[in-house]
């Protein structure tokens, strides 16, 4: 050990990390590819020194479950979960997080340098085998200091076989402090086994967000994922699904809804990195003002993996002249025994659907957000009854009386 509560492992992944955060650059507008249609200008990222992030009750929770599991302090049953503070778990279980720690995001930027060199907040969720949990596992980041980084560090382990959903949820104590939430999620999904993961940021408007999240998904497993992008003011996200084994199934759904002068960018990446493999992902966002968005997403068939199945989409509405939303779909193709299809959208609200509805009685503003509201539900639908499909309507909900100001 380097000191009482750190492994040497860790230490020296920290060591390694900062000499190369120093030697890393910010992406530029020219020349880094997915990163055209979000300058970073003369943001500096130093001048937001790292910090710690505060306790769940400070902030007003987006997902909620009366029953659900948070991390803890203690260990839990031996067989039941592993859901630990990422540094007391690097502590009690150093096996277990060196072998899976920095190997899922392989992808090396400034900021995954620097999120690995100083991250403070952090939680380990390990599933045994076999293993199934009822409840939802709650994860909350919450960034309570003004003029700081958050970095913030998630690792989802299951086992072969194990079932698990889990929920996490960044926010902001101060829904007006400015500041940095830099993110890394892992997660790696074993043979048969079976996650849902919600995923969802209700920064404040006036914080930038920088995401580098990646899933290996192994033979007949399957990961059911949902993104929701409601706060923060720009930065951007890499989301990104290897389907590794055969049979493995990974489901992507986002949504988003801006207003005012928010950026909010997506990079999304189906890997099929094996044979009989299926993927689809579905984006749809809303945007009031001169609020902007892009979804660029890539579906990419290795060489060998014949079979494959995969598709994605992404649909925008927009509320006003002045929003804007790019949305480019790509395709990688290496095997030719494969069925991949895209499709992209972006339209403002039909004059005729308003006509219609205000025909039978209803006011602009009731016409107008009821349209809206049956946009954004084909995103819920996507979601199985049940707790997880609450919470994500009620996360809509909620975000829509704050964009449309009812």
């Amino acid at each position: 050990m380097t000191s009482a509560t750190q492994p040497d492992f860790l230490a020296l992944r920290r060591d390694a990390a900062s000499a190369e955060a120093a030697e890393l650059s910010l992406p530029v507008f020219k020349g880094e590819p997915g990163w055209e249609f979000t300058p970073l200008g003369d943001f500096d990222l130093d001048a937001f020194p790292a910090a710690r992030g505060g306790a769940r009750a400070a902030a007003e929770a987006l997902l909620d479950f009366d029953g659900a599991v948070h991390p803890a302090t203690e260990e839990g049953l031996s067989e039941g979960p592993l859901v630990l503070d990422l540094a007391v778990a690097a502590e009690r279980h150093p096996d277990l997080v060196e072998r899976h720690l920095g190997t899922i995001v392989t992808a090396r930027t400034r900021f995954t340098a620097q999120n690995d060199a100083l991250w403070t907040d952090g939680t380990l969720v390990h599933v045994p085998k076999g293993v199934q949990v009822e409840a939802p596992i709650v994860l909350t980041t919450v960034h309570d200091k003004p003029g700081t980084t958050l970095h913030h560090r998630t690792l989802i382990v299951l086992d072969e076989g194990a079932q698990a959903e889990v929920w996490h949820q960044a926010l902001s104590a101060d829904p007006q402090a400015a500041g940095v939430v830099n993110g890394v999620v892992e997660i790696h999904v074993g043979a048969g086994a079976s996650l849902r993961f919600i995923d969802a940021q209700d920064l404040s408007e006036q914080v930038k967000v920088f995401g580098a999240q990646r899933a290996v998904i192994e033979r007949d497993a399957s990961l059911e994922w949902v993104t929701l992008g409601f706060g923060s003011g720009g930065g951007k996200v890499f989301l990104e699904t290897q389907l590794a084994g055969p049979g493995a199934h990974g489901s992507v759904t986002g949504a988003y809804a801006t207003r005012g002068r928010q950026h909010l960018d997506f990079d999304t990446l189906q890997e099929h990195a094996a044979p009989d493999t299926t993927s689809d992902l579905a984006f749809r966002g809303i945007l009031n003002d001169r609020s902007s968005t892009v979804w660029r997403g890539m579906i990419q068939v290795d060489k060998g993996a014949q079979r494959t199945d995969a598709f994605q989409e992404s649909r925008n509405l927009l509320l006003t002249k002045k929003a804007h939303a790019d949305a480019i779909p790509g395709l990688e193709i290496l095997a030719n025994d494969v069925r991949c299809t895209h499709a992209a959208a972006i339209a403002q609200i039909d004059p005729e659907q308003l006509f219609y509805l205000r025909s039978r009685g209803l006011t602009q503003a009731a016409a107008h957000r009821l349209v809206v509201e049956g946009f954004l539900e084909a995103v819920v639908g996507r979601i199985n009854e049940g707790p997880a499909r609450d919470a994500v309507a009620g996360a809509i909900e909620r975000r829509l009386a704050q964009v449309l100001g009812a």
